[in-house]
């Protein structure tokens, strides 16, 4: 027990104490700022909020008159708004480059992803829906306080197909000897599942290690070697087997799709989530309207952050960048529930730019509709995950009761969203679960 508390006390030590900080005071009241709520557009006028622990518990007149304990952080007219969400982050995977993921011990992308997790709390986000990759460790290092990083709602492994999108294997792996589990497996990256029984084993797998949701893979995609972009992955039955094992659970199973044949198979299976989806037609987009399927969109262009590909690799790149405007067309036409994310894979500029593609998020709509996608709409998200979300209680929002993850803005970021993209200049405070991280006031 001596020798666990002194490896807990040095493991605590490691954090930087300008980042970390101890237990949030009693209450904090912040006065004099304007509110963006998460569920509307604009600014409130200047008016107090009040955390008392990790919640949010009083806005206004009533904040004031109860903090007679609280300690006061003068806003100064700045806005108060909630945390900022990726609805698509892979957290293990990040920067790490693809051959160092799967030829690195576990204990090695741990430490690397935790290094991530600190850079993206400091850039204001203070929670993420990891859709693969081992990150139950990183989470519950950051859940106890031993590093510091955003709220993690977990995945876990990839659910593929053989031949699909989350197949790494080489060429000199297949076929399979018998028995033989592919090094992505088990390192909790991918869970290869062919047919309804291994399906439903893989995805129970995942749901016993902690999984908040569940992600298979239902076609092709742009970073996979093997499969075509175009190519329709699971049959009805297997997804329908995904689905229901997840819905034995009380939460849901999101699919990477770009095509209409391979969202409308899983709409017709009982997803609730769309990831991706650039090549989606119109009457696709209508039907994941009339059924109340969320669209877990990505600005994904053929700019500075479009981390250009080679080969076969490039023509999937420039026809997802290419249907990229067509798809937040469809969705606004058919209000479509729209979520933001970033997919940000082997790429240390990309993490660097998350704030960055949020903000170029204004090509298809204001503002202030940005800025309730990564917040509010996001967390709305986030609740499909019912009995199985590891958090209790809203995020992505400032009203009475939610999670106080918060940051102070230097600015009006509805009326100049640009502030967002230099998150050390105009974020002067960071708060996540009631503690502050950052306070540069």
């Amino acid at each position: 027990m001596d020798r666990l508390r002194a490896l807990l006390l040095a493991l605590c030590l490691l954090v930087s104490p300008a980042v970390a900080q101890p237990a949030p005071p009693a209450a904090i009241l912040f006065t004099n700022v304007r509110v963006f709520d998460g569920r509307g557009t604009t600014l409130s006028a200047p008016t107090s909020v009040l955390v008392r622990g990790n919640r949010i518990a009083a806005i206004g007149p009533a904040a004031a008159a109860a903090a007679s304990d609280a300690t006061r952080i003068e806003g100064g007219g700045r806005t108060l708004m909630p945390g900022l969400i990726d609805a698509h982050a892979h957290i293990m995977m990040a920067e790490l480059p693809e051959v160092a993921l799967l030829a690195s011990d576990i204990g090695f992308v741990n430490l690397a992803a935790a290094g991530t997790a600190r850079t993206m709390l400091m850039r204001g986000f203070t929670s993420l829906r990891d859709l693969g990759g081992p990150s139950f460790g990183l989470k519950q290092a950051i859940d106890s306080g031993l590093t510091p990083g955003p709220r993690i709602w977990p995945s876990g492994a990839m659910v593929s197909q053989t031949s699909g999108h989350g197949d790494f294997r080489l060429p000199n792996e297949v076929p399979a000897v018998p028995g033989a589990i592919a090094y992505a497996d088990r390192l909790g990256v991918t869970a290869i599942a062919d047919g309804v029984p291994l399906v439903q084993q893989r995805v129970r797998e995942q749901l016993r290690a902690g999984a908040s949701q569940i992600k298979m893979m239902a076609g092709g995609g742009v970073s996979s070697k093997f499969d075509p972009l175009d190519v329709t992955q699971y049959s009805l039955e297997e997804l329908k087997a995904g689905v229901e094992a997840a819905a034995d659970w009380g939460t849901y199973v999101t699919v990477h799709a770009y095509t209409p044949r391979a969202i409308q198979r899983a709409i017709a299976a009982g997803v609730k989530v769309i990831d991706h989806g650039q090549l989606a037609d119109e009457a696709t987009a209508r039907l994941m309207a009339e059924k109340g399927i969320w669209w877990s969109l990505q600005p994904f262009l053929d700019d500075e952050d479009a981390n250009p590909k080679t080969g076969a690799a490039r023509l999937k790149q420039e026809a997802v960048s290419a249907g990229t405007d067509n798809a937040y067309g469809l969705a606004r036409r058919y209000r479509v529930k729209t979520a933001w994310g970033t997919d940000t894979l082997h790429s240390s500029k990309g993490v660097l730019r998350m704030n960055a593609k949020l903000a170029k998020m204004t090509r298809w709509y204001p503002s202030g509709e940005v800025l309730r996608m990564a917040t509010g709409d996001n967390g709305e998200l986030l609740m499909l995950s019912g009995e199985r979300s590891p958090y209790a209680g809203p995020v992505g929002v400032v009203r009475e009761g939610a999670l106080a993850d918060l940051l102070l803005v230097d600015g009006d970021p509805v009326a100049d969203i640009s502030l967002i993209e230099d998150p050390e200049r105009n974020f002067r405070l960071i708060m996540k679960d009631g503690v502050i991280y950052k306070n540069s006031l």
